[in-house]
């Protein structure tokens, strides 16, 4: 083992060690949190085309989800370390009051600019959430039962994301797409209430040296990447002089972030973390899987919806299978963990298994049973479950108590990168395919057409061009799931690499 492992198997210190904590109060604030700031991120994917048919603007609907995504991706490792120095609890309450200041400006929106910026502001306050949420369980059990502590974090996101496209497709049906937004409102409120009352303040109140150079450049290269991936091959070539550009920003942030991260006092990301094998390979794993899993939030309930003509209520019914498979496989994979101090056969198999349910999704076309679907869905949750329980409860098995928060945030940053970039990649891709196979076939369906397609744009069409759109839909979508299951193959393949470590008790 490393210095790093070694390191780990010391037990962690409560966050406000003067006062005990009652541990299932704590879950309980905490998975509150969690379901909070994730129903703000899952209650957008079946709006999304009403909200491109009002305001426009086809071709940035992958943005209202990669603006989160980023700013989450940013927002984790900050407040990871925010954490670690001044404790979890005033870092969930501002990520709260962050959150439901980006709700304000999504929900008053009257472009989709406006929205962009708000899911920016909303993403920087969720992703704080998420990561904190999940360090604080490593702060307060052993490693042993971290597993089934993340389990119910899991449950609580898994409920979310059930319920966010369902209560979404709703409002949007009864309401309008503005009360997606304005909803988070009480469970905002409930988490912020809960949490004052369930955790102590830090009685550490000394001045911490924050590494603002280290967040700044790793902003810079997150946003760099993601505007490659959404810009390269459609609004710039990828030779063209703004993509080289954005690519010699990347590079340069990295190289200067490395040498900043080496010299800071208090690192955003400690670049010692990167000699530890578990960290290296679960975070390998979790961008791999993190592109797979985005990329198929995003674009399904829009086939469903455009394709198979179901509403969007009925679009985000679909989502409940994989998000029952993804329950039933955390919850048993935690157990698992628990019991037998065992994990790293979890991801090879489920990274599999994932891999295999995307290849089934490359047969989507028109004719389609809803059931088969439904079906691959169930596979896909399945695949996704062990990787989101165990990886964080792995990685906090690894590292010292010391590095927990930014260990925890890099679970989420890179899950959430290979999100951001896999989600403004797909999209990219789908979109210039759909184009081609339209320019030229149906009237106004070249570039600038597709990106204003919606199921009611393609029902007004005769019914030679309704096929011939719905086809091409289909027919667009099959490179995405193809390149999400060879992620998901190089994911299984990085998870044989992992070397396992006893999990203290």
């Amino acid at each position: 083992m490393t210095a790093i492992d070694q390191g780990a198997t010391d037990m962690p210190p409560s966050p406000a060690s003067a006062e005990p904590v009652p541990i299932k109060l704590v879950l309980s604030a905490v998975a509150a949190t969690l379901l909070f700031a994730s129903l703000g991120q899952t209650i957008v994917s079946t709006a999304l085309p009403v909200m491109v048919a009002d305001l426009g603007g086809m071709d940035k609907i992958t943005w209202v989800m990669t603006a989160y995504l980023l700013a989450s991706t940013i927002g984790a490792p900050v407040a990871g370390k925010l954490g670690d120095l001044y404790g979890r609890k005033p870092v969930l309450q501002w990520g709260i009051g962050v959150f439901i200041l980006g709700a304000v400006i999504c929900g008053t929106a009257t472009s989709m600019g406006m929205v962009i910026a708000g899911r920016i502001i909303q993403g920087a306050g969720g992703g704080g959430l998420i990561v904190t949420c999940m360090a604080l369980v490593g702060d307060l059990l052993p490693a042993r039962e971290r597993g089934k502590a993340q389990a119910v974090l899991g449950a609580a996101f898994g409920i979310s994301t059930v319920i966010g496209p369902l209560l979404g497709g709703f409002l949007v049906q009864n309401l309008s797409w503005h009360w997606i937004f304005f909803v988070n409102f009480p469970v905002g409120a409930l988490a912020f209430i809960v949490l004052g009352i369930a955790l102590p303040r830090r009685s550490d109140r000394s001045r911490k040296s924050v590494d603002y150079a280290g967040g700044a450049l790793l902003a810079t290269l997150l946003a760099s990447l993601v505007l490659i991936s959404n810009t390269g091959g459609t609004v710039f070539a990828w030779a063209s002089p703004q993509v080289l550009a954005l690519g010699i920003i990347a590079l340069s942030a990295l190289a200067l972030f490395i040498r900043v991260e080496r010299r800071a006092a208090e690192p955003i990301l400690p670049m010692s973390l990167f000699a530890n094998n578990t960290f290296v390979v679960m975070n390998a794993v979790g961008i791999l899987v993190g592109m797979a899993m985005f990329g198929t939030i995003t674009l399904l309930p829009f086939f469903l919806q455009v394709v198979k003509g179901i509403s969007p209520t009925s679009s985000g019914l679909f989502l409940v299978p994989m998000m029952g498979g993804l329950l039933s496989a955390s919850i048993l994979s935690g157990r698992y963990m628990a019991r037998t101090g065992r994990y790293k056969f979890l991801p090879v198999a489920s990274t599999a298994l994932l891999s295999l349910s995307l290849l089934s999704m490359t047969t989507l076309s028109v004719e389609s049973p809803l059931w088969v679907i439904a079906l691959s869905m169930v596979g896909i949750g399945l695949g996704l479950g062990p990787v989101f329980a165990i990886g964080v409860a792995a990685i906090q098995n690894a590292i010292p108590v010391s590095m927990l928060g930014v260990g925890t945030a890099s679970a989420n940053m890179f899950r959430l990168i290979g999100g951001a970039v896999g989600t403004a990649a797909f999209g990219a891709l789908f979109s210039t395919q759909l184009a081609r196979s339209l320019e030229g076939e149906v009237p106004g369906m070249g570039d600038g057409g597709v990106r204003s397609i919606g199921a009611d744009m393609v029902q007004a069409l005769p019914h030679d061009a309704q096929v011939l759109v719905m086809e091409s839909i289909s027919q667009a979508l099959h490179p995405v799931f193809w390149i999400a299951a060879g992620a998901a193959l190089l994911a299984c393949l990085a998870s044989l690499m992992l070397r396992e470590l006893p999990l203290s008790s």
